[in-house]
């Protein structure tokens, strides 16, 4: 045949098969008639199924998460049918998947799912709640990528339990998907929240903003709450100059703060889940610190999206080279947000990047991985579980810490020596990849870098030596600018190389119970976890009382002798006290230094509203 005849075999198979297409959904039904115990019962129907076998799957990853979980470890009771109720006949050959045949195109499935997990990655179902992470929730079919999806909630009898989600309202309690990665991108909060709703004009356009929260507090509680979300949302559209165009026309705040939730923190494309166990009352600010990282990813990660994360797989652990950039310039932006909308005062702001800065430049694995490669550890790290010990104390900085301060070392650097800043940077990138949401490698990063700076041997250079590199500036010159001063938090105080949170004391001794870091003298000396210090420049180490006693008549740079057990056999050695190595950042007018106009006018362009 030519390629004429081919053409319009083509055409006159897609003219046939569009039909089919179109009939082609899935339906789910969800009840929770033994939510005390956890439970929810879940039917699927899916039509017009192409396929002599139908491969039925439980996903085993979770839009926002790079690790396994193995989701259909929660699963039971399955039963599968056909349109007529006749039991079908099902092949089981993995964990994960359930294969069915003679279904005559269509099959029924219904099964049980255990919930008691409410964070956000899995599911919890009480009798307060159904909180539920869709992968967590919902089994789906290969060959249904495409089909749009109708789940109906069917709530309890008694309960005045509403519907939070992205998902597009349709009639009753059923919401609609366009399709599967939407659905499994779109978590929900059934139970009795308040809810709060306002709209925001947006260059011509109307876009709604909710937020419903699950909670035990007081109405003002809420109200207080909500009104600083506006804040976070006013300075985060400030940073971009615009809000995303929402799906739907409508972005969810979905926070359940409740004492069985745990807490977490989980972008999507529309919505955000926001679980904590601890109460609004005494944790407003924690809490809104975690709404202003996620409502950031809505831009950042859900839009502005690295190449390595499209198409988002659920079967397979999702690794991408570029979350220094999603998660950690986003951890940077959270606490920022914070500042800029006058929630953080300048020495709170100073506090947690004191917290940041310690926790990457004192860690020694820089040793071992890049910026790029502690990015790649993700599906090691992000909420998985193994029950072997590891090194990552020495070996593994998180990308979200690590990104956060290469994020704060960018804006420095573009804004003393380039009239720029990073949210320039930011915007830039929003420009090419978000709102055209083309997916980009990290080259386009770099790209967009010298387009911002107009300086390409500076974006190699930063690219090169920082991001697939070790390498990080000098921060004192760089903080300095803005009046504030990076020091020693405790100059001349000795450290025997751990915490006493690092140490279990008890008559037999201090037993180490974390690895010691490769730079300590106790790594040097050879003592590691499990291991019991006895005696410490002839003390008995029995209490941290004990442990000051010793450290109060030295300073660093004394030898001590150390006494220690392991494995039952005594040895004695000898270490170098260090000095504690712990940073502070400190404002200057707190420390009697002089905060000068130029800082002062610095520190306000940095830190200070944006907002209109």
């Amino acid at each position: 045949m030519n390629n004429t005849v081919y053409s319009l075999l083509a055409l006159a198979f897609g003219l046939v098969a569009q039909p089919v297409l179109a009939q082609r959904k899935v339906q789910y039904q969800l009840a929770f008639p033994n939510y005390v115990h956890h439970e929810a019962e879940v039917q699927v129907t899916f039509d017009n199924v192409p396929t002599d076998t139908l491969k039925v799957l439980m996903p085993r990853t979770s839009p926002g998460r790079y690790a396994i979980h193995e989701f259909a470890k929660n699963v039971y009771h399955v039963k599968v049918t056909d349109a007529q109720g006749h039991e079908l006949p099902v092949y089981r050959p993995t964990t994960n998947e359930w294969d069915v045949i003679g279904h005559h195109g269509t099959v029924k499935l219904s099964y049980t799912l255990f919930g008691d997990h409410a964070d956000g990655t899995y599911a919890g179902i009480d009798e307060t709640h159904a909180h539920l992470n869709m992968p967590a929730t919902l089994m789906y079919a290969k060959g249904f990528e495409a089909a749009p999806a109708y789940v109906t909630f069917n709530i309890p009898q008694g309960k005045n339990w509403k519907v939070a989600t992205q998902l597009k309202p349709e009639q009753g309690n059923t919401y609609y998907a366009p399709n599967f990665q939407y659905l499994m991108d779109s978590p929900t909060e059934i139970s009795d929240f308040d809810l709060a709703e306002w709209t925001v004009q947006d260059q011509g356009k109307t876009k709604t903003i909710q937020v419903a929260m699950h909670h035990q507090g007081s109405k003002a509680l809420f109200d207080d709450y909500v009104a600083q979300v506006k804040k976070i949302v006013q300075q985060e559209k400030a940073v971009f100059g615009q809000l995303p165009d929402y799906d739907f026309g409508r972005y969810t705040f979905i926070a359940c703060y409740m004492p069985q939730a745990v807490s977490d923190g989980m972008e999507h494309r529309n919505s955000t889940m926001i679980p904590s166990s601890r109460p609004l009352d005494k944790y407003r600010d924690a809490l809104l610190n975690t709404v202003a990282h996620e409502y950031f990813h809505s831009w950042n990660v859900e839009r502005i999206r690295p190449k390595t994360l499209e198409p988002f797989g659920f079967q397979e652990a999702n690794m991408s080279e570029s979350l220094w950039l999603a998660e950690g310039f986003t951890n940077y932006y959270g606490d920022l947000m914070m500042a800029r909308t006058g929630l953080f005062d300048t020495k709170a702001y100073a506090d947690n990047l004191a917290g940041d800065l310690n926790y990457v430049l004192l860690s020694p694995g820089r040793q071992y991985h890049t910026l790029v490669e502690m990015s790649q550890q993700a599906p090691f790290v992000d909420a998985a579980r193994s029950v072997d010990e590891v090194n990552r104390q020495n070996t593994f900085i998180s990308y979200y810490i690590y990104g956060s301060i290469t994020g704060l070392a960018l804006d420095m650097t573009l804004r003393q020596q380039y009239h720029k800043t990073l949210d320039d940077y930011m915007q830039a990138l929003w420009r090419k990849y978000g709102k055209t949401e083309k997916a980009y490698r990290l080259a386009d990063l770099e790209e967009t870098l010298v387009e911002v700076t107009g300086d390409q041997a500076f974006a190699r250079s930063f690219f090169q030596n920082t991001i697939n590199g070790t390498q990080l500036p000098a921060y004192e010159p760089l903080l300095a600018k803005a009046g504030l001063e990076l020091r020693k938090a405790k100059p001349g105080t000795p450290y025997l190389g751990l915490n006493a949170s690092e140490l279990e004391f008890s008559k037999n001794g201090a037993t180490i119970t974390t690895g010691t870091l490769v730079t300590s003298a106790l790594y040097k000396a050879g003592l590691d976890r499990t291991d019991i210090i006895k005696v410490l420049d002839g003390r008995k180490l029995r209490s941290e009382k004990d442990l000051h006693k010793v450290l109060d008549k030295h300073k660093p740079g004394d030898n001590v002798s150390l006494t220690f057990e392991r494995l039952g056999q005594p040895r004695t050695v000898t270490i170098t006290l260090q000095e504690v190595p712990t940073l502070e950042v400190v404002p200057y007018e707190t420390i009697g230094k002089e905060l000068t106009p130029e800082m002062q006018q610095y520190r306000q362009a940095w830190l200070g509203s944006k907002a209109i």
